[in-house]
């Protein structure tokens, strides 16, 4: 099906469930009927979800591709099969996560985050930019996260990849304005999704086979009851991301830098005010190994005080 006249075509890859889903049932449901949203997953067996979310959406201003960013032939493929190789705004974000002691963490895990995170990214920019360029009209959009800015510990795999993730578009986005084309990032907290959750639960029942006793104490008895904490007082929901996207690609001059929780601020500005780098290490030290049970009651409090109507005023950029 193609897009109506007007209609800007938004690619999404990773819409199976989560943000990705969010982001695709939104736009395809905008009251001026803006958007031909094309969903894109690895597996189409797992369409149900984003077909029901979507609902009589599904086939009108909502179609459905295969599609696995690890792969070029896949890539190329989904791209071809789009009408003129034509697609307004490429949203990239399709992901995973990785969580754990490094020592047990095998050097092929390291490389899939990276594949998709990373490799998945570049692969679907490459095959979509030549175009735009010619036109001298798009938008990127990358889901990043707040990890690309700031080092969480015991996320370092998934963290570099997002990292290289904002290196790589900070350097692409100064030669994009020449031709028109922006890049915009958005850089999420925590986010309340069923792969979080699940992933959670997994590692902490993992064992860590390789790594010594005390640091898998540390990662299961002090790590991750605060990050349930963090996540707890601090996360977002699928939802919220995708209203923050929306508003994004429809500003008339669109941020490169997107936080979609302004909590999270002080943290990302805490990094830069010292150039050595030690103020955000030893402070993220003494939060987790030394202040625990305060971090614990800080995080209680912030729950308590970031009722809905306050939430809503703190998670969208301006």
């Amino acid at each position: 099906m193609a897009a109506g006249l007007g209609q800007k075509v938004v690619l999404i890859t990773g819409c199976s469930s989560g943000i990705g889903l969010r982001i695709a049932v939104l736009l395809a449901r905008d009251e001026k009927k803006g958007y031909h949203v094309i969903a894109t997953m690895r597996d189409l067996r797992k369409k149900d979800k984003l077909v029901e979310a979507a609902g009589n959406c599904y086939g009108k201003t909502l179609t459905l591709l295969p599609l696995d960013v690890c792969s070029d032939e896949s890539v190329k493929k989904c791209i071809d099969s789009v009408k003129d190789r034509h697609v307004d705004i490429l949203i990239n974000n399709a992901g995973i996560g990785l969580l754990g002691p490094l020592e047990s963490i095998s050097m092929e895990e390291m490389k899939r985050v990276f594949e998709t995170n990373f490799f998945g990214v570049v692969r679907m920019i490459k095959e979509v930019m030549p175009d735009m360029k010619k036109r001298r009209s798009g938008h990127i959009v990358v889901m990043s996260s707040v990890m690309g800015l700031q080092g969480v510990v015991f996320n370092d795999v998934y963290t570099a990849s997002k990292f290289a993730m904002e290196g790589f578009c900070e350097s692409l986005a100064v030669q994009l304005l020449k031709f028109n084309v922006n890049l915009s990032m958005i850089e999420p907290g925590p986010v309340h999704t069923e792969f979080e959750t699940k992933m959670m639960d997994d590692v902490s029942k993992m064992e860590y086979p390789g790594t010594d006793a005390e640091t898998v104490r540390y990662f299961k008895d002090v790590y991750l009851p605060s990050s349930i904490d963090i996540f707890e007082a601090m996360g977002q929901t699928p939802q919220d991301i995708a209203r923050c996207t929306k508003k994004i690609i429809e500003s008339s001059q669109p941020r490169f830098r997107n936080l979609t929780n302004s909590l999270y601020t002080p943290i990302v500005a805490m990094k830069y005010a010292d150039e050595t780098g030690g103020l955000s290490v030893h402070a993220f030290y003494n939060l987790l190994f030394n202040f625990g049970p305060l971090m614990h009651m800080a995080m209680s409090i912030l729950k308590c005080l970031t009722c809905s109507c306050l939430r809503r005023r703190t998670i969208f950029p301006d």
